[in-house]
């Protein structure tokens, strides 16, 4: 890192001390072209790519899919399923590559660790919780802080983040307090995500910003640079849970978000919309989105993934058509 990026680092980091200067480096940033960020998302979604980076981005996608249930009916059954699904997409494909994490609520955490730690020899769940969190090959993550609304108490919240890391839960996906943010109470939400960050001790923290309630673009970025501030790993654009989840003009906002936090402090931060991607043509479209504006650096399942639960059937149909020529139908996989 430079002495110039050290220094701005350190000047960035003083701002979560002063409620003034928070709002005022927030209010400062450059104004988004509403315009200009859809008309460049939309010509990017129209990229095509050959045969043979198509199967590489495939692969890559899959690698990246947080692969998710957050239902009220989850069971330990249906998530243990999801678990060894997510470590084998396609059984009948040994070449086939693991998912990146699996997500679901504290509650479950425990039997997802039950699949996850379990030995190649096939120990049983006994031994596979004895194994340390973050030691296999698919991330545990767990929502957390009262998800979805984030409408709790802040000792709930942390609560409810220290357990899901106990029970084994290697990443954490937070929400925001949007009533906070939208109210202009920037201090509030920063000070919460620290206090979240340190609660999460080694797991990686993901901030959920919840974009469809943020109304513009330029509060998009605001919230990002907020969640970055405060020490997020990832930032997120949706909880899945409301209409408007993750687009692309929203992600590109975000992507130049953390490219711009990354010149600004030497700190990589990575990108995870969530909501509403379905198909492999969605897919490759984020991947051609984060390779044109952020670079190759980002695509990486450490630096950026899909919140999904459908997606990762409909790349599993495209990959064996590549593959073997002939297409599969989606009763050939398991439903998630």
């Amino acid at each position: 890192m430079t002495a110039t990026a050290m220094s701005a680092r350190s000047d960035l980091t003083e701002l979560g001390r002063s409620e003034t200067a928070l709002r005022a480096f927030l209010h400062g940033l450059p104004g988004v072209d509403q315009v200009g960020a859809e008309q460049r998302a939309a010509q990017l979604g129209t990229r095509s790519i050959k045969a043979t980076a198509k199967a590489w981005a495939i692969d890559l996608a899959i690698r990246m899919v947080d692969l998710t249930t957050l239902e009220g009916a989850d069971t330990p059954g249906k998530v243990r399923a999801l678990a060894a699904k997510a470590l084998r997409p396609d059984p009948a494909d040994p070449s086939c590559p693991h998912v990146g994490a699996v997500c679901v609520y504290p509650s479950m955490v425990p039997y997802v660790a039950e699949v996850l730690r379990q030995p190649a020899g096939g120990a049983g769940p006994a031994d596979a919780q004895a194994a340390p969190a973050g030691t296999g090959l698919v991330h545990l993550a767990s929502v957390a802080t009262a998800f979805p609304s984030g409408q709790a108490p802040l000792e709930i919240k942390l609560a409810d983040t220290r357990a899901a890391v106990a029970a084994g839960a290697d990443e954490i996906d937070m929400v925001i307090n949007r009533s906070a943010f939208l109210t202009g109470r920037y201090q509030e939400v920063y000070d919460e995500i620290v206090a979240i960050r340190e609660a999460c001790g080694p797991a990686h923290l993901k901030v959920i910003l919840e974009t469809g309630e943020l109304s513009t673009y330029d509060n998009v970025r605001r919230a990002s640079w907020l969640a970055m501030l405060a020490g997020a790993d990832f930032i997120k654009t949706s909880t899945g849970k409301v209409p408007a989840a993750a687009t692309p003009p929203v992600t590109l906002v975000m992507l130049e978000a953390v490219r711009d936090f990354r010149a600004a402090t030497g700190r990589q931060v990575g990108v995870k919309p969530a909501g509403g991607i379905k198909t492999t043509k969605d897919a490759i479209k984020y991947l051609v989105l984060v390779n044109e504006t952020v670079g190759a650096d980002w695509l990486d399942p450490d630096w950026f993934r899909f919140g999904a639960s459908s997606l990762l059937n409909d790349l599993l149909m495209q990959r064996t058509k590549l593959t073997t020529g002939e297409y599969a139908g989606p009763d050939y996989f398991t439903r998630d």
